[in-house]
């Protein structure tokens, strides 16, 4: 194990009251100075992925109003016309979903739910990290190009594997109760997908279709592809070259809090219990199973990416984006 995993492994509470002194009072009282949409940046990934954790190293600074999950449509008010796993087309135009999108982009919402962990008085800047916006990326894109957005990837062993210990349930009927999504992307893997039977099977093709739609829609230079497991193995090579993509200046310092667990941290976590961050979802699965979900990946070609390898063959997102 490296010394930076070593590091991060041993919970620390440095900075705790300080913080959640900031949030409770930044949560309702800030000041918005610029509504530019460009001053925004969207951190995705699917739900156990580690993005509040990555949101933490890109908001180091504390540079950035801090927007939890604005397109939660069970939270979000005026983003109630949203599916829970809402999928549009890149020529959708519809009000109901372009308005509240350019409300929350620009920094134009206050909400209890999306502020809750904002720690900013005088805003500017902006990062949103959302867990169920994948399927919106590409859609975004189009109608706010100049939006930088990143998608962060993890081995969906490591995603099922904590969803299932936290009870989560399956998203797959959000997924297939919309028509474009299965006519542009989902068609080919409908018999696969129908027969899935057990849990374990259909969070796999949940992470899948979550993962999978994203990559096929954008070209190497319109997003910011990252690996949680990358973050952990070559932290500051990765953060260095994520950085360079936002725009940010990276400071040496910042690897001395990467230790620091995130608001959402569980007790049962890796970054707490002193377990391997990467690997640990091996012991809890047979070697079947990892080969079954390996299989599933494969209908959808990221068995290029994630193997039975708790590493990813990160290059190999380029074969994937368009």
């Amino acid at each position: 194990m490296s010394d930076f995993i070593r590091k991060i492994n041993r919970k620390t509470k440095d900075g705790t009251l300080v913080d959640s002194i900031k949030i409770k009072i930044h949560r309702k009282l800030y000041f918005n100075i610029n509504h530019d949409y460009k001053k925004t940046i969207f951190l995705a990934s699917s739900g156990r992925s580690g993005s509040t954790w990555v949101s933490n190293i890109i908001n180091y600074k504390n540079k950035y109003r801090y927007m939890f999950e604005p397109f939660h449509s069970n939270y979000v008010d005026i983003c109630k016309d949203f599916n829970y796993r809402q999928y549009l087309r890149s020529d959708n135009s519809k009000r109901e979903f372009l308005e509240p999108a350019e409300i929350i982009l620009s920094g134009r919402i206050r909400d209890k739910w999306i502020d809750r962990f904002n720690r900013k008085l005088i805003c500017g800047d902006r990062l949103i990290k959302d867990i169920r916006a994948n399927l919106l990326l590409k859609w975004l894109k189009s109608n706010f190009p100049e939006m930088k957005i990143v998608l962060l990837l993890r081995h969906p062993m490591a995603v099922v594997n904590s969803r299932l210990k936290l009870d989560w349930g399956p998203t797959l009927k959000f997924f297939l109760s919309q028509e474009d999504l299965i006519e542009d992307y989902l068609e080919p893997f409908m018999r696969e997908i129908k027969n899935a039977q057990s849990g374990f099977e259909k969070q796999i093709f949940s992470w899948c279709i979550e993962n999978y739609v994203p990559l096929k829609q954008f070209k190497k230079d319109e997003v910011h592809v990252s690996f949680y497991e990358d973050f952990c193995a070559r932290p500051e090579e990765t953060i260095g070259t994520l950085f360079d993509f936002l725009g940010v200046e990276f400071n040496s310092k910042i690897m001395n809090m990467l230790h620091i667990p995130s608001p959402e941290v569980r007790a049962e976590s890796a970054i707490l219990t002193g377990e391997n961050l990467i690997e640990k979802w091996k012991k809890n699965y047979e070697t079947e199973q990892v080969k079954k979900a390996i299989e599933m990946l494969s209908l959808f070609g990221l068995d290029d990416i994630y193997s039975e390898d708790a590493i990813p063959v990160s290059k190999n997102v380029f074969k994937i984006l368009r």
